[in-house]
């Protein structure tokens, strides 16, 4: 049950993906990641009892302590960890972890803190602004942890922070169960997307991502390994979630488990103006009709954009009443209205992210930008960033997502939101030129920063998991009032100082 001419999110990507390949044509792919200098203030290497560089250059991790698992110090072996999914800052470590064991972390850690050597934990390496990247450290590769143990008398799944969503899906769908939020690409690692927040289309009724976990194994930047929860080492506990690494290394956390569905019913419906995309999401968000939920801003092919709203009922047998979820929601033409498996409509981005690494378009650039948006401002402020923008400022398969998420749902500390009882997470996904044409990185970095000035003088976030360029005075504006709570948990559980510097966000003044 769906129109022949499509017009959702994955089909505007796929078909910019397929046309995208003349870009890559003769590009050396050794050369794809084109880095620029991250911007004063993005590099820093954050909390108190910073070594000097001597010090850190003269560090010899082969006196380091004995390991369950392996550490790589051949240069050769570290350039995978100088570049992330940005391509747009590279950090040269001097070393880099594939734990045998949590017990390596926990050594390698008291071994760095004392030397003042930084430490990173990478996941995926999807970030986009050189956030788990090190200069003249520590990278702790977290793929080795990637256990998985479903409880079906609890509802729970035991997960290594390095398994992937996709892993966490199909070991859960055995039993019947299901994470309750993805993101929207799941090859992302668990310790990867607890430290930030992780939301998607299902935030809308369960919240993020870091708002279903129950319990967190956390090796601390003193070498501590610790086991946290709401009810043990609180504090420590919502330190770690959407932390971004600063207190420590999420090892290993316990993730709530619903029952899954078989079957999804998808609806795409088009609206004409961004207040008319946001008035039919206020509707839906209200009744919680829908089990997803998202807006998606695409180019039209003429110049302008098109609004739509893709929400996502839940069935086992009995499909939904289309009537009932979509009459009153009113669209331009008729509605796109697809069925799908539950486990292939949460994964329907593979065959996307397929197509672009085949045209190398995965390898170029991307100067993403994620911030939330107070209700109140929303509708005004997208609408003012659209009209200064055009489709070709987002690159081939750039496009921009808006997402509806009641406040009440967010209930983790340092997932930072605006104070407005809705809030819109607008996410501007940029693709640059690899060579610096007609998009270079620069100016977008800097229109990123104008965007985030805009934002904040709304009241609005940044959700740090893009590529704003920002100073110390942003970041303690961004937690506000929880901002001496955190300083004073980095201060605590990182001594001295070492863990997560390409955050930026403690100064060592700090």
């Amino acid at each position: 049950m769906r129109d022949d001419a499509q017009h959702s999110r994955r089909s505007f990507i796929r078909a910019a993906s397929a046309g995208a390949g003349a870009l890559a044509v003769g590009f050396d792919a050794t050369s794809r990641a084109w880095a620029v200098e991250a911007p004063q203030g993005t590099g820093g290497t954050g909390g108190t009892g910073r070594a000097s560089n001597a010090a850190i250059a003269g560090s010899d991790f082969r006196r380091a302590p004995h390991l369950d698992g392996r550490l790589l110090i051949d240069p050769a072996d570290l350039k995978p960890y100088e570049d992330d999914y940005g391509h747009l800052v590279h950090r040269t470590p001097r070393a880099a972890l594939l734990p045998g064991s949590v017990r390596d972390i926990a050594a390698m850690i008291a071994f760095c803190g004392p030397l003042g050597i930084p430490v990173a934990p990478r996941g995926q390496g999807h970030q986009a602004y050189g956030q788990a990247q090190v200069e003249g450290g520590l990278i702790i590769d977290l793929g080795p942890l990637d256990t998985i143990a479903v409880d079906t008398r609890a509802n729970t799944a035991t997960v290594g922070a390095g398994a992937v969503w996709s892993a966490v899906l199909t070991a859960s769908l055995a039993h019947g169960l299901t994470p309750p939020v993805f993101t929207d690409y799941i090859e992302l690692s668990i310790g990867g997307t607890l430290s930030a927040g992780g939301l998607g289309g299902a935030s809308q009724q369960h919240g993020a991502q870091v708002d279903n976990v129950l319990e967190l194994q956390v090796v601390t930047g003193a070498g501590e390994i610790r086991t946290c929860s709401r009810t043990r080492d609180a504090d420590l506990f919502h330190a770690a979630l959407s932390g971004l690494g600063q207190v420590g290394v999420i090892t290993r956390a316990v993730l709530k488990l619903v029952a899954a569905p078989t079957s999804v019913r998808s609806y795409s419906l088009v609206y004409p103006t961004v207040a008319a995309l946001t008035a039919a999401q206020r509707v839906a968000v209200g009744d919680g009709r829908f089990d997803w939920l998202e807006g998606t801003i695409v180019p039209d092919g003429s110049g302008g954009w098109l609004y739509i709203l893709e929400g996502s009922a839940f069935y086992d047998a009995t499909p939904p009443d289309d009537n009932a979820l979509i009459g009153d929601l009113g669209s331009v033409g008729p509605a796109q209205i697809q069925d799908s498996p539950y486990q292939a409509f949460v994964d329907d981005l593979a065959p996307t992210v397929a197509a672009l690494k085949a045209s190398g378009e995965w390898y170029d650039p991307h100067p993403w930008f994620n911030g939330f948006l107070p209700d109140a401002a929303t509708d005004t402020l997208v609408a003012a960033t659209l009209a200064a923008t055009t489709p070709a400022d987002l690159g081939a398969s750039g496009l921009v997502l808006l997402y509806p998420v009641p406040a009440a749902k967010l209930t983790t500390p340092l997932l930072s939101i605006p104070d407005s009882d809705l809030v819109f997470l607008l996410a501007v996904l940029r693709t640059a030129a690899p060579d610096g044409g007609a998009l270079p990185a620069p100016a977008l970095l800097q229109a990123n920063r104008d965007l985030y000035l805009q934002v904040q003088a709304v009241g609005g976030t940044q959700y740090p998991v893009g590529a704003i360029p920002t100073t110390a005075a942003d970041w303690r504006k961004q937690y506000g009032a929880r901002w001496g709570t955190f300083r004073a948990a980095k201060q605590r559980f990182d001594p001295f100082g070492i863990l997560a510097p390409g955050q930026g966000i403690f100064a060592p003044a700090e």
